[in-house]
């Protein structure tokens, strides 16, 4: 099958390789019709995170069963299902008590989770013509037949769930205020999530015009942060209080290819000085991988410089961990069947498989027009 593989820093292809087949009883097989690029591939696609080449990328995908292994009893072949990112079990403490993002089964050992895709485990990603879906069960939500909603429904996988655990992590309630900084895909889920979820107000800070164009058409109040310290313009805008939670959906922002990036945690600590005190904060993206030089000494043995001593004086909560998506996705997907949510605003770009390295090296540099890329492998 055709597959997108990682072959060096700042280099994937699609490249002909094995096609996956039924190992255990509960394992299924899934032909791919959708998969997108999402900002935790670009770890991968910069180096970041160890993989080997030749590992196959990606961890968002949607398809249709096309082989269930002898042990599953809830999909049969012809179902059309979507994905979540990280595979769980359904049966460990963690899976048993909904943090299936954190399954302990199938994490390496002394880790928590373990996505498509990407290192240390050594299971192959879904930007491919085919995917196998361990504890196919526990793995595949089943979705209506057809067609419809397609790039809808492949953001249940990761982005819209990940950005609905945010507002979870942080504990904003109906009526309450949130400070969301970054508005890439991820940013602009969480704030979609949050006036889902009835924020009063939502702020979305960030410093590319087309984004925080994007964070307006929503209804959230951008605020640009090349225009000044966001902390005091979302001060101002609140008469002095600061917003009830805030998420962090940027995370460490490495230099890329360009030589583009920042200062470790300066998101995080920009969210505490903008939350008030007893509020809270979700911790979405990753804040430190290892990676090419020229990332800052501060990060390098996995630490960050943040001024704790200001979020233990405000009293502030912090909430972080990789969104337990079957938590979420039953109820997000059926109001994207009801047509109460659309959260493919984000996507910029459907793209067929074999353009996937010309898409990375887009995404990567943060090219005008580039958000989120839905790739097709069975288009032309």
């Amino acid at each position: 099958m055709r597959a997108v593989v990682y072959r060096r820093p700042f280099e994937v292809a699609v490249e002909e390789v094995p096609d996956p087949r039924i190992e255990q009883p509960n394992d299924a097989i899934v032909r791919i019709t959708s998969t997108c690029i999402c900002g935790a591939d670009l770890y991968v696609y910069e180096g970041r995170t160890g993989a080997e080449p030749g590992t196959v990328v990606g961890h968002e995908t949607l398809g249709v069963v096309e082989e269930v292994g002898a042990g599953v009893t809830a999909l049969e072949q012809g179902d059309r299902v979507v994905v979540p990112f990280a595979v769980a079990c359904g049966f460990c403490r963690n899976c048993r008590a909904g943090s299936t993002g954190s399954c302990l089964t199938v994490a390496p050992a002394g880790r928590a989770g373990s996505p498509y895709g990407v290192a240390p485990a050594p299971r192959a990603g879904g930007q491919a013509e085919y995917l196998r879906v361990p504890f196919a069960d526990a793995n595949c939500l089943p979705l209506p037949a057809g067609t419809d909603h397609e790039s809808d429904y492949v953001l249940l996988s990761d982005t819209f769930p990940t950005g609905y655990h945010g507002c979870r992590l942080a504990g904003l309630s109906p009526g309450g205020t949130v400070a969301v900084y970054g508005a890439g895909p991820l940013g602009l889920m969480a704030a979609y999530s949050a006036l889902l979820c009835g924020a009063s107000r939502v702020f979305v800070v960030d410093r590319v015009p087309e984004r925080l164009a994007r964070a307006g058409d929503i209804g959230a109040v951008a605020v640009d942060s090349s225009a000044g310290d966001p902390v005091q313009q979302i001060a101002d805008l609140t008469g002095g209080e600061g917003t009830d939670t805030g998420v962090d959906a940027v995370g460490f922002p490495f230099p890329t290819e360009t030589g583009e990036g920042g200062e470790p945690a300066a998101v995080l600590d920009q969210l505490v000085r903008t939350v008030r005190p007893t509020g809270g904060l979700g911790v979405l993206s990753p804040c430190v991988r290892r990676g090419p030089d020229g990332v800052a000494g501060d990060a390098g043995p996995g630490t960050l410089p943040v001024t704790i001593h200001t979020l233990v004086e405000k009293g502030l909560h912090l909430g972080a961990g990789r969104a337990d998506v079957r938590r979420y996705d039953r109820q997000l997907r059926d109001l994207i069947t009801d047509g109460r949510a659309r959260p493919s605003f984000v996507v910029s770009h459907e793209l067929p498989l074999d353009e996937a390295p010309d898409a990375y090296r887009a995404v990567d540099r943060r090219a005008d027009g580039y958000t989120k890329v839905v790739l097709r492998p069975d288009a032309a």
